[in-house]
Parts: C-alpha cells; structure tokens; sequence
C-alpha cells in the first residue's frame, strides 16, 4: 500500500466525465492509487481504455464507461450504479470560436448541451445520490466539483458560446453550494485558465500562464481539499479575466475585432 501524504486525496469514490484526455485525464491519474475506486466516463472508448489501464497500474479499482453527457438517462443510470461516491468531477466539455464570423448555430447548441445540460445530467443525479449516504473522511456527504472556465468571467466576443456556457454552470454551482450545505453537501467551480490540451492546440491566440494538465489537476485537488467554493488559477489569468470583464463592451468589441479569432469546432 502506498503511504498517504498530505497530497494524497482524501476521497475513496470518484467519478469523473471527460476522462480520456486532458484536464480529466490528469485528475483520474492524480487519484488512482490502491483503494480509490475510480469511475471513469469518456465517449472515445480507445482513449478511455487507456487512461483507465494507466490507473489500474497505479492500484486502483477503475470501472469505466463510454458515456455521452449529453445522454440524460445514461447518466443517471451510470450515477445510480455507484455503491457511493465521494466526489464527481464533471469535466466533460467542448469548445468553439467563430471563427471571425457568426457562431454557427449548430455549435451553439452542442457547446450547451455539453457544458450545461451535461454538467447538469450528472451533478444532479449525483447530488441526490450523495445526500443518501454517510459522510466521508472529510466530514461531508459528497462533492461535486464543475469544471468551468476563467471565460465564465468575460464574455469574450470570439468564443461567446463557449464562455456563456461555462459562466452558467460557475454561477449554479457557486449558488448551489450554499443550500446544498444543510445537506451535508458541497459544490465547487473550478475556473482554470489555459490548460495545454487538445482542445487549446487550435488557438491562434497568446494565451499566457499555460499550464501542463498535470499542474491543473494538482491545483483543482487542492482547491477541493480546501475547501473552496471556487477554485481559480492561475491568479494572474483569472485577475486578467476580472479586469476584461469590467472593461465597457464598446472597447472590448473593438480590441477583439485586433485578436485572432478562436477557429470553429470542427465538425
């Protein structure tokens, strides 16, 4: 058995969404050891196959499964299988610029149904599940840790879907953590800023403070054993993302208009 240490994550029960790449990736890997169970959930099954054989090597009991967020039943049949659960990540998510033009309405609509009704399908189905259940080794009953952005704080003309998406499930879950409490339950945004991933490879853009996945699922973890309600880094890109967001909207439509635009998901 591996020895605990003040970095090993209290939680013995995790289930996180967005798995097979990333920032999910990163936080699976951050919490397998021996006696962690980890559920793990991604649509691109090879990948999943991997990262989940990459836990088991760490010791733990890994039960994944090519899910859909966007599957509303699926999720709640995936949650309801859990014997318990500590802690969700919901970290499933997509992204889209519009390329200097319109937002095609397509991606608007999947952009959504992703970072906000797929957050939802699983945080609520979760939340119900954990107020069941005896609290843990931290003294709550459950986590539901969202994974949204530090675009929740600056409607960035360039990615308008994207970062209204993500300012919706930062405000729920903020809110949420304050009456989820008289449950013995806690809620929390994580609002990182750039991440190296897939999904930041295509941007044309500077994006400043980049962080390796390994560093952001280091801070999330720590964000959470803390406690805190919201869980932003690195400080500098969410004191930017502050500042952006009070400037007049005149001034940032036209500073936008200077910047490369974020491409188009791809079909």
């Amino acid at each position: 058995m591996q020895a605990m240490t003040d970095a090993t994550p209290p939680w013995t029960t995790l289930a996180i969404t967005g798995a097979s790449s990333g920032l999910g990736r990163a936080l699976a890997i951050a919490c397998a050891r021996p006696g962690a169970t980890l559920h793990l959930a991604a649509r691109n099954a090879a990948r999943l196959a991997e990262i989940a054989a990459a836990c088991r090597a760490r010791g733990a009991e890994v039960r994944d499964a090519v899910l859909d967020v966007r599957d509303a039943a699926g999720c709640a049949a995936w949650v309801a299988g859990m014997a318990r659960l500590d802690l969700l990540i919901a970290n499933a998510g997509i992204s889209g610029g519009t390329g200097g033009v319109s937002e095609p309405a397509a991606q608007v609509r999947a952009i959504f149904d992703t970072n906000v009704s797929g957050v939802l399908n699983t945080a609520l189905p979760a939340l119900d599940r954990m107020a069941a259940q005896a609290p843990g080794a931290d003294g709550v009953r459950g986590r539901v840790a969202v994974i949204a952005s530090v675009a929740a704080f600056v409607a960035a003309p360039g990615a308008a879907a994207y970062c209204a998406s993500k300012a919706a499930v930062q405000r729920w879950a903020e809110a949420t953590d304050a009456t989820e409490r008289a449950r013995g339950l806690r809620v929390h945004a994580v609002c990182p800023g750039y991440i190296r991933t897939p999904m930041t490879a295509v941007n044309r853009f500077p994006m400043p403070f980049m962080l390796e996945p390994e560093e952001a699922a280091c801070r999330t973890l720590a964000g959470l054993r803390a406690g805190r309600t919201r869980i932003a880094y690195p400080w500098p890109t969410y004191a930017m993302a502050r500042i952006a967001g009070a400037v007049p909207l005149g001034l940032r439509a036209a500073v936008a208009a200077r910047m490369p635009a974020k491409p188009v998901a791809e079909a």
